[in-house]
């Protein structure tokens, strides 16, 4: 038996499943997670010392690869000044200011704890803005575990919501709205059909939680159209695609404005940080400057900053990483074409930037109904044939993956290579 099995063995008796988020059990691919000890460069390190090359990064925030010196450094100077104050830092807003240079849309910026805590203050701020209830989510963007965002599509593109987990309840449920990604006209429709009662559109500009999935040419300024006609508050989820995709993130790449912004732990080096922001009259509606109340003692944390700091200020600083970030992932989805080609596969690759999925279909994937077409038997066959080949992917077919600048020419090569093996063993 294995460290990581007899871990995950022990942890099941303490933890629910064993695991501290659900991906992580490795339920949609088989087998037993691993357990991480160690992370350096292009490279994490099981409890047995297995050395894997890494495409997830924590899920987004290793932009420089894990370990990356100025952060490291930059954390070991501010632990010393001790853990957390819970009183304003000179790094809050040292944060707060470079957020506002880097992202187009900012104006103002409220720090917080994670991605999810971002989005449901957000969607609060929202509300209280506009004075209404009703939100509008797509089917397959994933905003955090807020209760307003656990909702299952109805049966149509017009229809309620319904809870999608035990502890949701109805009438939460009555409040979300839920379309189809790239479909304009079924928000159109759910606008028309709830007149005056929404008060904000939620998306992932660019999705990458039912995979990587890009917004079709036209749709995100639709969007951005329809909120101005009709007084919505737009909301941009950039946890993923902030300072990923280009440094003011998706809508710099995109040019299109949000009126809020939601990011996550990029912003804090890969440490539990958040951030919503956007122009300075909805952000001034927040307490104590106005009454939407909205509060967190670990806000703003003095380590988390300091990380933070290092990492955005070197990525605003050096441009040329997200040359380099668009190189390694356009060469990686070339290679990934290119061993489909070779396995005799007509399957779907989508990236942009540094994120992309290999999905395991022959349809275009533009929603998440598109998505759900995939063979997750074979994605799991695959997903393991990659990993005994020391490839570090994300345990379901249903994620995004994420390329850092750590990753060296021979690296990528090597990642190619193990592709066009796996998908052969896989297909066997």
């Amino acid at each position: 038996m294995t460290t990581s099995e007899q871990l995950f063995e022990q942890a099941k008796q303490v933890i629910p499943g064993g695991v501290n988020s659900p991906v992580r059990a490795f339920r949609a691919v088989g087998g037993t997670p691993l357990f991480i000890k160690s992370a350096k460069g292009p490279y994490i390190y099981d409890e047995d010392g297995k050395q894997y090359i890494e495409l997830i990064n924590s899920w987004g925030p290793m932009i420089l690869g894990h370990a990356f010196e100025p952060v490291e450094e930059a954390v070991r100077e501010a632990i010393q000044h001790s853990f957390s104050f819970g009183a304003p830092t000179r790094k809050e807003v040292e944060m707060a200011e470079l957020i506002i240079d880097m992202v187009p849309s900012v104006e103002k910026v409220r720090m917080v704890n994670s991605g999810t805590e971002a989005t449901m203050a957000a969607i609060r701020v929202a509300r209280g803005f506009t004075g209404r209830d009703k939100i509008i989510k797509f089917e397959g963007c994933y905003h955090g575990h807020g209760d307003s965002f656990l909702i299952a599509a109805g049966s149509g593109a017009v229809t309620m919501g319904t809870p999608d987990s035990p502890g949701v309840t109805k009438a939460t449920a009555l409040d979300t709205l839920t379309a189809p990604y790239n479909n304009l006209q079924a928000v159109e429709m759910l606008i028309d059909n709830n007149a005056n009662q929404i008060a904000a559109i939620i998306l992932e500009p660019v999705v990458g939680n039912m995979g990587c999935v890009l917004p079709e040419p036209g749709f995100l300024e639709g969007i951005r159209t329809l909120c101005d006609q009709h007084g919505i508050i737009l909301i941009f989820d950039e946890v993923m695609t902030g300072f990923r995709l280009a440094k003011g993130g998706a809508q710099e790449r995109y040019g299109v404005t949000p009126d809020l912004t939601t990011m996550g732990k990029i912003i804090g080096g890969g440490m539990p940080v958040g951030a919503y922001g956007g122009r300075a009259d909805i952000m001034n509606i927040v307490s104590p400057a106005g009454p939407v109340y909205q509060a967190g003692t670990l806000s703003g944390n003095p380590i988390a900053m300091s990380a933070g700091l290092a990492m955005l200020r070197h990525l605003n600083e050096h441009p040329e990483v997200y040359t380099r970030l668009d190189g390694i992932g356009g060469r990686l989805a070339d290679g990934f074409r290119a061993g489909l080609v070779k396995a005799g596969l007509n399957y779907t690759i989508n990236q942009i930037g540094s994120m992309f999925t290999l999905f395991m279909t022959d349809r275009s994937v533009s929603n998440f109904v598109d998505a759900k077409s995939c063979d997750l038997p074979l994605f799991g066959r695959y997903f393991h044939a990659m990993l005994k080949r020391g490839v570090y992917l994300a345990p379901s077919q249903f994620e995004s993956l994420f390329v850092s600048v750590a990753l060296t020419d021979d690296l990528i090569e090597q990642v190619i290579q193990a592709n066009e093996e796996s998908l052969m063993e896989a297909c066997q």
